[in-house]
């Protein structure tokens, strides 16, 4: 919008106070008076392109403000507070998030990539050493030795590295969990097995 009203010189008005009118007993110069017919006509016209730009809900809300002026300095303080709210929503939700056992460590971590993505949207600096410290301490329960190893690693983790260490263990974790559950069914069909041979050599010694 800046760049617009710029571009249409009219952008003046906003921060050049309206031409003061002529005193009771002052005459005034045809120059002074075409000044100030010429701001109020721009001052219109800004004021016309600002509410052009907006939503049906801010327009209404906003179209009975008198002066380009006025109305660039409501709305200033309007996304002003609303940055102000949305960037102490967006540091909290960071700082507050918990992984959490049975799902995707990777999964939530992407999520909480997410997040910071938001920071940069934000133009919030947070130092990538306490990004990857706190992501580390967010590993869920389950996690604790792997959590415990990185954090006792001599050498400073980036988050690309960090990802890539989460996505090998928790592959790790997957094919050791696979393994597991095949030597549970294996070792269950060998007592079914031995189960039904007892039962039958039972059933040929009681013929």
């Amino acid at each position: 919008m800046h760049f617009l009203l710029v571009t249409v010189k009219v952008y003046y008005v906003i921060v050049n106070p309206r031409p003061p009118e002529p005193g009771e007993n002052e005459e005034e110069s045809v120059a002074k008076t075409r000044e100030r017919l010429r701001w109020d006509q721009d001052d219109e016209i800004c004021r016309g392109h600002i509410l052009n730009g907006m939503s049906n809900t801010l327009f209404d809300a906003y179209h009975t403000v008198k002066t380009a002026k006025e109305l660039w300095n409501q709305l200033e303080r309007r996304y002003i507070t609303e940055d102000a709210t949305s960037k102490r929503f967006i540091v909290s939700k960071f700082f507050d998030y918990k992984m959490v056992d049975g799902r995707s460590v990777m999964e939530q971590f992407n999520e909480i990539k997410s997040i910071l993505d938001r920071y940069s949207q934000h133009k919030l600096a947070l130092d990538e050493f306490i990004v990857v410290t706190s992501i580390i301490d967010k590993l869920p329960p389950s996690w604790k030795n792997f959590r415990n190893s990185l954090k006792h690693r001599k050498e400073d983790i980036k988050l690309d590295e960090l990802g890539t260490h989460l996505r090998i263990e928790e592959d790790l974790r997957k094919e050791e969990k696979s393994k597991s559950e095949g030597l549970s069914k294996r070792k269950v069909n060998v007592m079914l097995r031995k189960t039904m041979k007892m039962k039958w050599n039972l059933e040929g010694a009681n013929e």
